[in-house]
């Protein structure tokens, strides 16, 4: 018979109640929770019942405050009034300015043609109106300022390049702004300006160069040709002021040089006629022949101021000869002497010397006013038709010739 086995665990059936559960200790979590609720509860959830205070009290009728949302009406509305005003201010502004210049640009033209005509002008002068603006200086009859540039004034040989003159508070004549009939001006300043460039296009011909020569000098540079040579050419000018509206220039100091063998200044003075070099005479004085030739002719000797008997034993003893034609005072005196007369009547010393007679006869007939004219130049201001202009100071500058201009009461137009 089998013994029962005896367990040690508890074995539970239906039948037996179950023991209740401990409760455990409540988490401090859970009941933060619980207090909080769930917040979109009351947002979801429609509390129909009025509350005390709003079936109590009832709020008493008053018209809508319509002051706030009218003001910001009227400010969106006023800006594009104010936009609209400024943008016709501005138009009217820019008509009036268009308006203003065209007038003065009217002006100006019909001032340019009446200064042509009545100055007898090949060219119309620039007219500049000052001041702004310009239709209230029309209704007032007078003018602010006024500048006239002229070019290429025409006078006599030459052509001034450009005259310039500057006026103010002119006074216009006529019966209104639309029928002025002239101008008076109370006084003016300019400057006149001759280049030596026009100079050089209309005197010079391309063949002679003017250039400044000191403050109040010009200097003129180039060739001339003569009986078939081309000769060196130097003139000096001295500018002057001829009366009150005039400039003229006297030449003096010509000289042509021929090579590097003479020189010939017309005249009949101490420094002029054919005379040799320093170069040419230190030469001839080294050969024998040629300073030979030119003692042996007792005209050139008498000239020298050297004694008869020591030019004769000269001649006979070379020695001698360099001794007299080496010496620094004879070379002095030999470039002094005029070789004009003695060379066209000894032709033979010519040929020595390596001149020719044809040009040297040309030379002579080449008197100084001849070459001066090519050089001469003179000019006058225009005359106005009333009032007073003339020239002040004149100088002489890197560019040409300058000359003040000063005028007063100059009355214009009538």
């Amino acid at each position: 018979m089998r013994t029962p086995h005896t367990s040690t665990h508890q074995t539970f059936r239906s039948d037996v109640p179950a023991p209740e559960p401990v409760p455990s200790a409540p988490s401090p979590y859970d009941e933060l929770a619980a207090l909080a609720g769930d917040p979109l509860d009351d947002f979801l959830t429609e509390d129909s019942a009025p509350s005390p205070r709003e079936d109590d009290t009832e709020q008493p009728w008053s018209p809508p405050d319509h002051r706030r949302r009218s003001r910001r009406r009227n400010r969106a509305t006023g800006l594009p009034t104010l936009v609209k005003v400024l943008a016709w201010m501005l138009t009217l502004a820019c008509l009036v300015t268009i308006a203003d210049r065209w007038a003065l640009l009217y002006a100006e033209r019909r001032a340019s043609e009446r200064l042509k005509d009545q100055l007898h002008l090949t060219a119309a002068p620039e007219v500049r109106i000052g001041g702004f603006p310009f239709l209230t200086q029309l209704a007032a009859q007078r003018l602010d300022s006024v500048r006239v540039t002229v070019p290429d004034v025409p006078a006599e040989r030459v052509t001034l390049t450009r005259v310039t003159a500057s006026a103010e508070g002119i006074r216009l004549h006529g019966d209104g702004p639309t029928e002025l009939s002239g101008a008076l001006v109370r006084q003016m300043h300019g400057h006149v300006l001759l280049s030596f460039a026009d100079m050089n296009r209309e005197l010079g011909a391309s063949e002679v160069a003017f250039s400044a020569h000191g403050p109040g000098g010009v200097r003129a540079r180039g060739a001339l040709r003569v009986a078939g040579h081309d000769l060196r050419v130097r003139a000096d000018a001295g500018i002057r002021r001829d009366g009150q509206r005039g400039i003229a220039a006297s030449v003096d100091g010509i000289r042509l040089d021929i090579g590097d063998l003479a020189t010939f200044r017309p005249g009949t003075g101490p420094g002029e006629g054919l005379h040799l070099t320093p170069a040419s005479a230190r030469r001839i004085t080294r050969e024998t022949a040629k300073i030979k030739a030119l003692l042996g002719i007792p005209e050139i000797v008498r000239r020298l101021g050297v004694p008869d008997g020591v030019v004769r034993a000269a001649l006979r003893d070379e020695d001698r000869l360099h001794r007299l034609t080496g010496a620094p005072r004879f070379l002095h005196d030999l470039t002094r002497v005029n070789l004009v007369d003695t060379a066209l009547a000894h032709p033979e010393l010519l040929k020595r010397l390596g001149l020719d007679l044809s040009l040297l006869t040309a030379l002579t007939k080449l008197t100084r006013p001849q070459i001066a004219d090519r050089f001469s130049f003179s000019f006058q201001l225009p005359k106005p038709p009333s009032g007073d202009l003339r020239l002040q100071r004149v100088t002489v500058g890197k560019e040409g010739i300058r000359a003040d201009v000063r005028g007063t009461g100059l009355l214009l137009g009538h």
